[in-house]
């Protein structure tokens, strides 16, 4: 009994061993999850910086400009050029963000988006009407709507403009006629204004609420209270 006590006890110690190696050697073989920082900022549910992007790229990606285009991947660039207030006009923030093919014989614009951040919506749909103005003198052009958000197409024969006012920025589109764009150029413009324009709203701050009217001051009651009736009229 006593050596069949041992054996017990050696096998049970023999199978812990082989438990704690076989765990050890699991663990080892298994990859161990990282998470970049980007990754890592993109899981938390962090508020939308209110202002104008660092980088362009958060708009638009180059890679993306260049799949609508039918472009390899990898072959734009972005360049984000950030402008400065003009309190003249009721401008805050300004940036521009230009698409270039990159690689052997690149260099040549693809596309420009200029927008432009105001003070109040009104400050800016002024500045908007005071470009298409501008930009109507030497091409045709056209009204548009995309979504709620105004808009006029310029065509010329260089390039495609689409200026849009959407809350309180002014977004300009210039598609050159040289980047060979397929499709129709102002077709072309509106699909990337709807893809920016969401993304640009999610940087607005939130527009101010409109207090309610108040409530109209109730009637004075002209209601006569009931004659008392009498026990004999009651009683007929």
């Amino acid at each position: 009994m006593r050596v069949g006590g041992r054996v017990v006890a050696m096998l049970a110690v023999g199978l812990g061993v082989l438990t704690a190696c076989s765990t050890a050697t699991g663990e080892e073989s298994l990859p161990v999850p990282t998470f970049t920082e980007s990754a890592a900022a993109g899981s938390g549910a962090g508020p939308t910086k209110i202002a104008l992007p660092d980088d362009c790229a958060s708009l638009l990606g180059p890679d993306d400009l260049g799949a609508l285009l039918a472009r390899p991947i990898g072959s734009t660039a972005l360049r984000t050029i950030r402008g400065v207030p003009e309190p003249s006009v009721g401008r805050t923030e300004r940036i521009g963000c230009r698409y270039s093919a990159s690689g052997q014989g690149g260099g040549n614009t693809l596309l420009d988006i200029n927008i432009g951040r105001y003070g109040d919506a009104a400050a800016a749909k002024r500045q908007w009407q005071l470009n298409t103005n501008a930009e109507r003198s030497d091409g045709q052009s056209r009204d548009l709507s995309i979504g709620a958000a105004p808009a006029v197409a310029v065509e010329r024969g260089t390039e495609t403009v689409l200026a849009v006012v959407y809350g309180v920025d002014t977004l300009t589109f210039v598609l050159p006629a040289a980047a060979r764009a397929p499709g129709a150029p102002v077709d072309r413009l509106v699909d990337l204004a709807l893809r920016v324009l969401p993304k640009d709203g999610a940087t607005q701050p939130a527009p101010p609420e409109t207090s309610a009217p108040p409530a109209p001051a109730s009637a004075p009651s002209t209601t006569t209270p009931p004659k008392a009736v009498s026990p004999v009229a009651a009683a007929r």
